[in-house]
């Protein structure tokens, strides 16, 4: 009894501030109409998913969302887990919570400061970093403005505040590994490499496919405001997606039947890549979230 009483607050929580809400998607299946309500707005079935279809930004927005979502998932999954074997391999505790605290002290600063960051970095006339590839012989880059440059950017910045921070559960469970293991390999002549390929990855692997099955169903997620921070006129063939999207025509535009639509289907889309996702891991290596 006192466990279904613990867990209670987290299940008022989500009946009411996350399942509740859900009765709102039935406007991207109307034309809804602000003094009508959701009830008594007229049904127009899926005339906002065809409009969205056949928008001119239908691909653009499905090329730049999809884009940025398998770039972060292809660059930024694998670098929280090797900075978390090659921390788990330093000897000196002094040298590890320095490297520590450096790789976790990003992920604290919020995404403003952090767009603030790269513009001031990144300036074509101002910044260290073009102010470096001139000093090397190049010509300096607008990166901020470039739409070529956009997704590296957000990526790559975006990878280097949350490595640490990724890091973390990964460290959790290399904590767990059995020294005696390590200690066995040793007496068999395995040396460290070795040892991380065969005893280390070994134990964080299914870590390793639960928290990809959870990244795979966020690719279609890209976040809205660091991509809306990084918008502007010059990069928007790039930076475009989805959210943005859904921003300018829900909120701006006040479309709020086709904003629903343009969401839900991103939603579905996430869901069912989520679910395929975890069906190929369950066969594979019987690992999975259900």
């Amino acid at each position: 009894m006192d466990l279904y009483l613990l867990i209670f607050p987290v299940l008022v929580y989500f009946v009411l501030f996350e399942y509740y809400p859900m009765y709102g998607v039935q406007i991207a299946f109307k034309d809804f109409i602000a003094t009508k309500g959701i009830f008594g707005s007229p049904w127009v079935g899926w005339k906002h998913f065809v409009r969205f279809y056949e928008s001119f930004y239908f691909w653009r927005l499905i090329k730049n969302t999809l884009g940025i979502g398998l770039y972060e998932l292809v660059v930024g999954f694998p670098i929280p887990i090797m900075l978390a074997l090659m921390i788990n391999e330093v000897r000196s505790r002094l040298f590890k919570r320095v490297v520590q605290t450096v790789t976790y002290a990003p992920h604290f600063l919020s995404t403003v400061v952090i767009v603030g960051m790269l513009f001031l970095f990144l300036s074509p006339q101002t910044g260290a970093f073009n102010q470096l590839l001139q000093w090397l012989g190049f010509e300096p880059v607008s990166f901020m403005t470039s739409p070529a440059w956009f997704k590296s950017v957000y990526v790559l910045s975006g990878v280097w505040q949350q490595m640490g921070w990724s890091s973390i559960i990964y460290l959790a469970a290399l904590s767990g590994v059995d020294p005696q293991l390590h200690e066995a390999a040793k007496v068999d002549g395995a040396g460290r490499l070795r040892r991380v390929w065969h005893i280390n990855l070994p134990a964080i692997a299914p870590t390793i496919v639960i928290l990809l099955i959870l990244n795979v169903g966020r690719v279609l997620s890209v976040g809205f405001e660091k991509v809306f921070l990084m918008q502007n006129s010059l990069n928007m063939d790039a930076s475009d997606v989805i959210a943005t999207h859904v921003y300018r025509t829900g909120i701006i535009g006040a479309q709020y039947s086709y904003s629903a639509a343009v969401g839900l289907f991103n939603a579905v889309v996430n869901f069912l890549m989520l679910v395929v996702v975890n069906y190929i891991a369950r066969k594979v290596n019987d690992t999975s979230l259900w």
